[in-house]
């Protein structure tokens, strides 16, 4: 039994081969159980849908809209899978052709308001079809958009087109408002570069700069673009998509860390943040493999013993998700507390390091 996770939940899910073998045949009873996303094209089906089908190592599966979406995949314009629970009411129509015309930018409550629709019934509806608020829908178009360059390692033209954008124009401008910057400024002076990493607890965004790794994070994390515009501004660089040697290390190392053989990694890093802040993410460095500390622990351990929810921030603010292990830290009574990655991912990643039972693929 394939087992996916989603949120905070575990949901299981069909073998991989029960639902390739669906999909190949265009099964509609397995609609609404999962959803396949396509490597190659960067779109995400349901199982009925009828478009030529890919090789299976070019397919990953999902259990839900909100997984393939943040994964960076789009909604196929066949099958359209967005409505594979019946079709929407005229309203919710046209609030996702919105979406999809402004690119994923931001819709604030009060232009839902002057569309005549209330936010709060746009933000359950979305929230029971689809498994997240309307707001966090359109972030994950928003961010999609640019991920799938990243997932898809196309020129900037074949790119533009297959993100499904008519104009060069278009898809720079969509690049720009998630990055800070047009994707062909890669001659910049040291830009950091970022890279599309898959791994079995979902895929994640690597980025590098001068030799050194200086963000890893999920691409669901609720404040990826937060944390990728604080990136920027203490850094001072734009981003640029692209793949580096530091990179190459860490996929090499996360395959032993996820087969539990690697206990640390190796590859330099430039992590950027207020004293307090750096204090506390070289303690985190401190932690083995296989142990864990409360947050109370680090605050002593940085000599600010009544600092506990100033640790708890910092841990949070982290930009270098497993590699810098803040999943290590849990509260006094030893229950997991808050991640960035959802819980899910944190009680995985203690499991293997207290195990050394390898995390299987997706």
């Amino acid at each position: 039994m394939a087992t996916m996770t989603t949120k905070e939940t575990t949901r299981p899910l069909p073998p991989a081969n029960t639902m390739f073998a669906a999909f190949r045949r265009s099964d509609g009873s397995f609609d609404g159980v999962f959803y396949t996303g396509v490597r190659t094209t960067g779109i995400f089906c349901r199982p009925s849908c009828r478009a030529k089908k890919p090789r299976r190592e070019n397919v990953q599966f999902f259990p839900s809209v909100s997984d393939a979406l943040f994964a960076g995949y789009r909604a196929c314009k066949r099958c359209h899978p967005l409505a594979a629970t019946g079709d929407h009411p005229g309203w919710v129509k046209r609030l996702l052709a919105t979406v999809e015309r402004r690119e994923g930018s931001r819709l604030l409550d009060k232009e839902l308001k002057t569309m005549q629709i209330d936010p709060a019934r746009a933000r359950r509806y979305f929230q029971d079809r689809f498994g997240m608020t309307f707001q966090a829908y359109s972030r994950s178009r928003r961010m999609g958009a640019a991920l799938s360059q990243l997932r898809l390692g196309l020129s900037l033209d074949d790119t533009a087109a297959e993100s499904g954008y008519e104009s060069l124009s278009g898809f720079r401008d969509a690049f720009s408002k998630v990055f800070g910057t047009p994707p062909g400024k890669a001659e910049q002076a040291q830009p950091i570069s970022l890279s599309w990493v898959e791994t079995p607890l979902g895929p994640m965004i690597a980025g590098a700069r001068d030799g050194k790794l200086v963000l890893f994070e999920f691409t669901n994390r609720r404040m990826i673009e937060a944390q990728l515009e604080i990136l920027k501004r203490r850094l001072k660089a734009p981003f640029v998509a692209g793949e580096t040697p530091v990179v190459d290390t860490l996929r090499r190392e996360l395959t032993e860390y996820f087969a539990g053989r690697l206990e640390r990694f190796t590859m330099p890093l430039d992590a950027p943040g207020t004293p307090f802040e750096e204090s506390v993410w070289t303690e985190l460095l401190k932690i083995p493999f296989g142990e864990t500390r409360s947050y109370q622990d680090l605050a002593k351990k940085v000599g600010e013993p009544g600092a506990a929810r100033a640790v708890g921030r910092a841990n949070g603010m982290n930009r270098i998700a497993i590699v810098i292990p803040c999943h290590r830290v849990v509260n006094k009574g030893g229950q997991l507390g808050g991640y960035g990655g959802g819980l899910w991912r944190k009680h995985a990643l203690l499991h293997l390091e207290r195990t050394r039972q390898p995390i299987s693929a997706r």
